[in-house]
Parts: C-alpha cells; sequence; structure tokens
C-alpha cells in the first residue's frame, strides 16, 4: 500500500490480496490515511487480485467512518476481481467518486471527472438525502449480513478439498454464477448441507467441476517430434 497527498485529499494505491490476513494491515492503512487528509482518500485498487468480504467488510467500514467526519472514501480505480465483488453485493454505488477528487486513473488512463452543475440547484441532486442514506442503509446491511455465512462458506470448501482461500473464494464465485444464483444464497446451502440438509443437484454439481478443474494440474503440452 502507497499513499500520497492529492490536493485536499489522499491517494492510496492498493496491490496484492485483501482477504483475512491483511484486513487488518488495510484498515489501518486507510484510516491513518482519512485522518491525514482534509475531504477524503481516493483508493485505486486496480492491483489487487484477490478480494473476498474482509476486504469489502474494511472499505465498508472506513467509508462508514470518513462519512461521520464529513469525509469520503471513493475508489479511483478497480481491477476484475474488486468489480465482480462490489457487483455481487450490490454495493459499487457506494464507492462512486465524489466531492472534490479532481483526477482519476482508471485502467492505466488519466481522465478528469465529466463536468456537471455545480450545485444542487442547477440539477444535481445534493448528497445525503434521505433517500440516499436509505439506499445505503439498506446496501451496507446486505452487504455485512451476508459476509458472515460467506466466509463460513468458504471454510467450509477449504477442510473439505484442501483449498486456499483464494482457490475457496473462486469455487465459490464459479458456482454463482453457472448455477445463476447470489453468492450468499450458494453459501447458505454449502453451510446447511454440513448439517445433514442435501444441497440441490445444479449446486452439487457445478461444485464438483469447479472444484475437479482447480484440482487437475494442467495438460501437459503435446511433444513435438524433430
Amino acid at each position: 500500500m502507497e499513499t500520497q497527498p492529492n490536493g485536499d485529499r489522499t491517494a492510496v494505491v492498493v496491490s496484492g490480496e485483501l482477504d483475512i490476513d491483511t484486513e487488518q494491515a488495510l484498515q489501518d492503512a486507510l484510516r491513518d490515511a482519512l485522518r491525514h487528509s482534509v475531504g477524503g482518500i481516493d483508493v485505486d485498487l486496480a492491483g489487487v487480485d484477490f478480494c473476498d468480504c474482509s476486504g469489502l467488510n474494511v472499505l465498508l467500514c472506513v467509508r462508514r467512518r470518513a462519512l461521520e467526519d464529513a469525509k469520503t472514501l471513493a475508489l479511483s480505480a478497480t481491477g476484475p476481481a474488486v468489480e465482480k465483488l462490489l457487483s455481487l453485493t450490490g454495493t459499487r454505488a457506494l464507492f462512486g467518486l465524489t466531492g472534490s477528487a479532481a483526477r482519476t486513473v482508471v485502467n492505466g488512463h488519466a481522465a478528469r471527472p465529466r463536468a456537471g452543475p455545480s450545485s444542487p440547484g442547477e440539477g444535481e441532486r445534493p448528497e445525503g438525502t434521505d433517500e440516499d442514506l436509505q439506499i445505503e442503509l439498506v446496501q451496507l446491511r446486505r452487504a455485512m449480513q451476508t459476509r458472515p455465512v460467506i466466509d463460513l462458506a468458504r471454510g467450509v470448501l477449504m477442510a473439505s478439498f484442501a483449498l486456499s482461500a483464494q482457490d475457496a473464494w473462486r469455487v465459490l464465485v464459479t458456482v454463482s454464477q453457472n448455477t445463476n444464483t447470489k453468492l450468499h444464497h450458494v453459501a447458505q446451502d454449502l453451510v446447511m448441507a454440513v448439517n445433514g440438509d442435501t444441497p440441490p443437484g445444479p449446486l452439487q454439481r457445478e461444485l464438483a467441476t469447479a472444484v475437479t478443474a482447480l484440482k487437475e494440474p494442467a495438460s501437459a503440452p503435446p511433444h513435438t517430434a524433430r
């Protein structure tokens, strides 16, 4: 993690993996950056190649702290892993660029935010309306409530199939996508299976396929005669 001042905000660049092992380090770094900023922090997650609910929980908690201090936490760039998690949990809208963030970096290219009305009276709805706060509360609660069962399901997969935390997360996401089932519903079915409930047939098949795909070694390249 690297931080540097950017006007009245602080830019934070994060790379690597965001999971339960790096959760505390991320939280400490973001809170420190928030304390030293005037308007808030802009977090670049383009270099993050794995992010689970532990990382999302940190972002939500630090965002809440920022709002309490009349600041904002915005994501200036995200990679596929983070975007997938934000999409699955319905929290992407909570981290849009706001306030005085002057520049963003998306996919490695600098870009200025689109010019827009300068005051609510010119067509822009002011931040913090009752509707905005209600939507935020629902999304926040949803993300926080689904985290425990997702973490439990990941632990079940790790223990049952000797998977790493990252591979267990990949299995959950793959099964969720292939069965067109929300991630936390897949997790709930897996946790219930531990208690003796039989998971749905499609879930069993996709789970077996996803785990097998991870366990099978890559096919050796064909031998070329000389």
